[in-house]
């Protein structure tokens, strides 16, 4: 009998900006401080792309690290998913702008929005087209420039966010990460919480949607708080139920770095120790899709996994959306 074909990750990369917006530069920009920040969100500071750096740079700059990372050639490529809240362009995709740049002219691409949780929505696709045998190399890419979309006038949000690209090659073999459960969800019911109002056709621009800021990223961030840390975990509650794994399985917990008392309360959830849990919300701040996977790549660069040890992925973001990952070290 053969084995099941698990879809894993085999190859990551990540890139931030150079500009580093600290809490000590918020404070001459807006009506607020640097213990204030600390104390509500964990973030120290962020990175900002420059203005002519976009998603498709950020983005092909990882993907070429993933690449290397992976062993692969760019003509191996099947498939370019992006997952992206602040494209290039609203079309062309900034899969097809990847796509361009990195050389992969046999690869189909295309985009997908799921906000913070466009790295799991990504993953989930790429595992489907590699277990189905559709294809066998699959490149996952989130990157976002949300500082495009920030209003740094409102202090309830343009403290949280930042900039910076991810990638990972999704493989039917190799040494890596297999992605082994896979669990998502969301409540269409509940989008008014997280949304940038103007700008699709909806209310396309104009003097009046300018003029009243629609165009920047609107949140109700204590609504928020509360949905986060509950479908978070209740996603990663059912991700290890479909593994059949128990908490004290996980060697790691990999959350989106929304905000650090977020992951604080979903540690608790999990009786999961701090020092097991991998955070990088204080110098990047939340930058969303790619959050995840950020993390992740530096992870994989810090420690040194052993055959068989599990890591738990969860993510949440505007849609509302959430999902959660198990993926495990396999060594071929």
């Amino acid at each position: 009998m053969t084995s099941r074909l698990i879809a894993r990750i085999t190859g990551l990369g990540s890139y931030l900006p150079e500009r580093i917006l600290a809490n000590k530069d918020l404070e001459k920009m807006v009506d607020t401080n640097d213990e204030w920040i600390v104390s509500r969100t964990g973030m120290r500071e962020r990175r900002l792309a420059a203005p002519d750096e976009f998603p498709s740079d950020m983005g092909a700059q990882a993907a070429q690290k993933a690449l290397k990372s992976a062993g692969l050639q760019v003509d191996q490529l099947d498939m370019i998913i992006v997952a992206t809240m602040s494209p290039d362009y609203i079309s062309p995709s900034t899969a097809n702008l990847i796509q361009a740049k990195i050389g992969a002219r046999q690869a189909a691409a295309m985009d997908i929005q799921a906000a913070c949780s466009g790295f799991l929505y990504g993953l989930s696709l790429a595992k489907a087209y590699i277990e189905s045998k559709i294809y066998r190399n699959v490149l996952v890419v989130a990157s976002e420039k949300m500082s495009a979309f920030i209003d740094y006038q409102d202090r309830s949000t343009c403290v949280l966010f930042g900039d910076g690209a991810a990638a990972a090659i999704i493989a039917a073999e190799g040494e890596g990460l297999s992605i082994d459960a896979i669990c998502l969800g969301a409540d269409g019911e509940l989008a008014n919480l997280v949304l940038i109002p103007a700008g699709g056709s909806r209310h396309p621009a104009s003097h009046e949607t300018i003029s009243e800021r629609l165009h920047y990223f609107k949140m109700t961030g204590n609504e928020v708080f509360k949905h986060a840390v509950r479908r978070m975990s209740a996603a990663a509650r059912d991700c290890l139920n479909q593994a059949g794994l128990e908490e004290t399985d996980v060697s790691w917990l990999v959350p989106h770095q929304a905000n650090k008392r977020i992951i604080d309360a979903i540690a608790k959830n999990f009786n999961i120790p701090e020092a097991k849990v991998y955070q990088t919300v204080h110098k990047y701040g939340n930058t969303s899709a790619s959050s995840i996977a950020i993390a992740l790549d530096e992870l994989m660069q810090e420690q040194e996994f052993e055959e068989g040890e599990h890591l738990l992925l969860t993510a949440f973001g505007g849609g509302l959306t959430w999902g959660a990952s198990i993926l495990t070290k396999v060594t071929g």
